[in-house]
């Protein structure tokens, strides 16, 4: 992958976040980002080569600076904020009272939190010779921090011997209806222990929670971290700058700027 594709990916991953399958309000809002980020991109790839026009040779190194920047404060779920900062990195902040001299504070502040849940991708699984495959599509989006445990629905068993389940949440007390299951997998000659299809489940269940925040101003927030990080990286310790440099340097905040 390249440099300007590596900025890209990690420019679409802040509007799209974890890709989500499903139904709900959330996941239709999810939906008109990512709608939403296609006309962004387009007009966004146009300043770019207009602002490359002069300097071709600055191309590689944009999407570079670009990517090194953005990448440390997109997340996975869309977020803004401290994501992958360098360890010598200052991610605190000094707040003064009355009853203590300082009290360090991790920059988290600017975020309101929304929830912590775990966002199912529909996905294979194979072990012991068999293939299962886990749609997720059919999972409606729940409530925040809302507990309910899945079901698995089977949907059909295709000519490969693919076991195909569809996943849901459960309502009114519905649960999955292991014996059915395994009497219809019997029928068609699969060979399956209770033990053996509650580990495909158990499979597709591990996967990981995301945090998901709104950061308060954002703008703020990207701005100051993109003038501290640029002082770094290049003004810090310069002796003397071509006028060519300077310029590609205006390039690169400009259009980081415009993203912001």
């Amino acid at each position: 992958m390249t440099k300007e594709q590596k900025f890209y990916k990690t420019l679409q991953d802040v509007f799209i976040g974890a890709k989500i399958e499903g139904q709900g309000g959330f996941v239709n809002l999810m939906k008109i980002k990512s709608n939403y980020y296609q006309k962004i991109e387009e007009k966004l790839k146009y300043d770019i080569e207009q602002a490359l026009e002069e300097y071709p040779s600055f191309r590689e190194e944009l999407f570079d600076k670009l990517y090194n920047f953005f990448s440390r404060y997109f997340t996975e779920s869309g977020s803004i904020y401290f994501n992958s900062t360098p360890f010598h990195n200052n991610i605190y902040e000094k707040v003064y009272t009355d009853e203590k001299d300082v009290i360090l504070f991790w920059k988290t502040q600017m975020l309101y939190y929304v929830k912590t849940d775990r966002i199912f991708k529909s996905m294979p699984v194979e072990f012991d010779n068999y293939r299962f495959y886990f749609d997720a599509s059919t999972i409606e989006n729940k409530k925040a921090n809302e507990k309910r445990s899945l079901i698995y629905e089977l949907n059909q068993i295709k000519e490969d011997q693919t076991i195909v389940f569809n996943v849901y949440y459960s309502e009114k007390g519905r649960v999955t209806k292991t014996k059915d299951i395994l009497e219809e997998l019997k029928k068609k000659n699969i060979k399956i222990d209770e033990e053996q299809l509650e580990r495909a489940f158990r499979i597709f269940e591990k996967q990981s929670e995301v945090d998901f925040f709104i950061n308060k101003n954002a703008k703020a927030f990207l701005q100051e971290q993109f003038k501290l990080w640029s002082y770094q990286y290049f003004w810090e310790g310069a002796r003397e700058w071509t006028a060519d440099r300077v310029n590609e340097l205006q390039i690169l905040k400009d259009i980081a700027f415009k993203i912001i």
